[in-house]
């Protein structure tokens, strides 16, 4: 992401703007932006946000449009587990800390597992609630792949629920997203689930 990213998106305000909300959330918090230790926090938080948020610069359909047909007859399912990942929800600005588990059954066509780890970390540098990440991730993969079957699931915590509000850290909130084989044939999902290692009875299917 450009540090100048005004321009690549005529509605974003400019740097300067940025720095100043900061400044005005130091203010309103209790303290003065014009301290010493403070001076140079709204610089470093607009460029925690560039890394943070950087995914909204990248186009997730295009990292997956290399793939390839070589596979020597190979048509089994194809895991990829505990892709870690940072994000931060929409609602609160707040961490969401996890892993997640990719599945697919091949079509004719794979592709590299590097780009299925960025594929993860484009989706979680943005504004995110873990339901839509976790469509957002299988329906990528189902679309430019075409397998027979993808399977994504998240294990995720919450800061907002951990350090805020309810206060109950140790809570893991578990998501899935099931299209094609694993969604219709009930042994193709308890194969790839045995895989990912979450229990069937687990998760919430969306």
């Amino acid at each position: 992401m450009p540090r100048n990213g005004e321009h690549d998106n005529p509605r974003r305000p400019s740097r300067a703007a940025a720095e100043e909300a900061v400044r005005t959330l130091i203010r309103w918090a209790g303290d003065d932006p014009a301290r010493e230790g403070l001076l140079g926090t709204p610089d470093r938080v607009v460029r925690s946000f560039e890394e943070f948020f950087g995914g909204y610069s990248e186009d997730p359909v295009a990292l997956l449009q290399r793939t390839f047909e070589e596979m020597d007859g190979y048509d089994e399912i194809v895991v990829l587990k505990d892709i870690r990942f940072e994000s931060h929800c929409e609602h609160h600005l707040a961490p969401i800390i996890g892993k997640v588990h990719i599945a697919y059954l091949p079509n004719n066509r794979v592709v590299g597992i590097s780009k299925l780890a960025r594929l993860v970390e484009v989706y979680a540098r943005r504004l995110q609630i873990q339901e839509k990440m976790t469509a957002q991730i299988a329906n990528t993969i189902d679309e430019v792949l075409q397998p027979k079957g993808v399977a994504v699931v998240i294990e995720g915590a919450h800061q907002c629920m951990t350090t805020r509000g309810v206060h109950k850290p140790g809570v893991s909130m578990v998501t899935s997203r099931m299209l094609g084989a694993f969604r219709t044939d009930p042994l193709t999902r308890r194969e790839v689930l045995a895989m990912i290692g979450t229990p069937a009875s687990h998760g919430e299917h969306v």
